[in-house]
């Protein structure tokens, strides 16, 4: 009997979370899973992207050596993938975003592994503060994509 109830409770709470997030996705926008880079190097790259940016790998599946992923935020992923045949030149507008708890913090780490950054405006080593009180910077990857690195709470 009390096989046969626990049987039942499982069938039903399974079919009421697939039944709850059937209706949670329904008519809902889109939502960011994941972005992707195309890289000359993935190495380079991936290690950037966890020992400067502080991101934290996640599985990936093709275990080739050339993809790395990244948690970025709760159920939002990067993927890095080798391929490119140069760094490329991007436009500082199209960028990524991270906060940080500290931009001076995040600074110290950049000076201390010789990386430049600059403010909006293209000033080296230099820093932007937003009218709403946010602190912010611009530095490059290993392949050229923009990265802005602020202070925002929320």
């Amino acid at each position: 009997m009390k096989h046969s109830l626990f049987i039942l409770l499982v069938v039903v709470l399974t079919l009421y979370t697939s039944d709850a997030f059937a209706q949670s996705t329904a008519g809902r926008n889109a939502v960011l899973n994941h972005t992707a880079i195309y890289v000359k190097d993935v190495k380079a790259t991936a290690a950037f992207y966890h020992s400067i940016i502080g991101l934290d790998t996640i599985p990936e599946p093709f275990h080739d050596g050339k993809h790395a992923w990244f948690s970025i935020a709760p159920g939002v992923a990067m993927h890095v993938i080798q391929g490119a045949d140069q760094r490329k030149e991007y436009y500082k507008n199209q960028h990524t975003c991270f906060s940080v708890a500290s931009v001076d913090a995040f600074t110290a780490l950049l000076k201390k592994n010789h990386i430049p950054w600059e403010d909006r405006d293209g000033s080296k080593m230099a820093t932007t503060m937003r009218v709403d009180g946010v602190k912010q910077i611009w530095l490059q990857d290993p392949d050229g994509y923009w990265i802005e690195i602020n202070d925002a709470k929320e």
